[in-house]
């Protein structure tokens, strides 16, 4: 692994308790940054702050993404244990299922959205005008390539990243004289605990789609997302990063 430049950043990681986000806190503290994971498993949270405590500074706050108060106290306990934030990855997601889209309850649609969807724009929302304030930022949204193509039995997930990309790249031209920059990524699957919401014919699926033949591995998507969140990254706003085995076609 090589080592980044992230000396004196803080980062905030929603979903930092495990898969990807467990894997862009250990990146960015190994390349010199604090982090503060952000939850909603306060005893996952706790594990996995444990676990990366021996690497650098650890935070961490339980953090219900589609609530504004909580979000709003989640960015204030932050800043009162970091002094600031330069650095906001907006990873925590869930796949709610799979389905044909007429067989998908209102409640299981509507909760795929408001988790990936409107948790970010509510982390964007509470922590960019603390950016802007400060002249830098990094914001960094892991979207997914079915937010590009769309999956079947999926369409819930993928409407959710599809309007994360465009999230990131409203938002990524409302900021880009202040310092603050936004970008995205859109990995193939990854084998984290989101498998365990999906059938095995849609992962067989996924997997027959990516011509490098193997899933994304953790440890790839949060090297990405490192770069991304360093000052290295200085003339990319609203991007779309693709990291899909060659899935994509745009």
């Amino acid at each position: 692994m090589n080592r980044l430049d992230l000396d004196g950043r803080v980062a905030i990681v929603t979903g930092g308790a495990r898969g990807i986000g467990y894997a862009a806190a250990d990146r960015m503290l190994r390349s010199g940054a604090a982090v503060s994971l952000w939850d909603v498993d306060a005893a996952a949270l706790d594990d996995a702050a444990g676990r990366l405590a021996e690497l650098g500074s650890v935070a961490t706050a339980v953090v219900e993404l589609t609530d504004a108060d909580s979000v709003a106290a989640g960015t204030a306990t932050t800043l009162e244990r970091f002094g600031k934030i330069d650095i906001l990855v907006n990873n925590a997601g869930i796949t709610g299922g799979n389905a044909p889209t007429w067989e998908l309850s209102p409640e299981v649609w509507r909760r795929v959205i408001d988790v990936n969807l409107v948790g970010p724009f509510l982390t964007c929302r509470a922590v960019v005008p603390h950016m802007i304030g400060r002249g830098y930022g990094r914001i960094v949204n892991v979207a997914s390539i079915a937010g590009k193509e769309g999956n079947p039995t999926a369409s819930h997930y993928s409407a959710s990243k599809a309007g994360l990309i465009a999230l990131t790249k409203s938002l990524g031209k409302e900021l880009a004289t202040k310092g603050v920059l936004v970008n995205c990524l859109t990995p193939a699957a990854a084998k984290t605990d989101i498998f365990a919401q999906m059938k095995q014919e849609h992962i067989d699926y996924m997997l027959s789609k990516i011509p490098m033949n193997r899933f994304v591995e953790v440890g790839e998507v949060a090297a990405m997302i490192a770069w991304l969140a360093t000052e290295d990254c200085s003339f990319t706003t609203g991007g779309v990063f693709d990291i899909s085995g060659g899935r994509a076609v745009y």
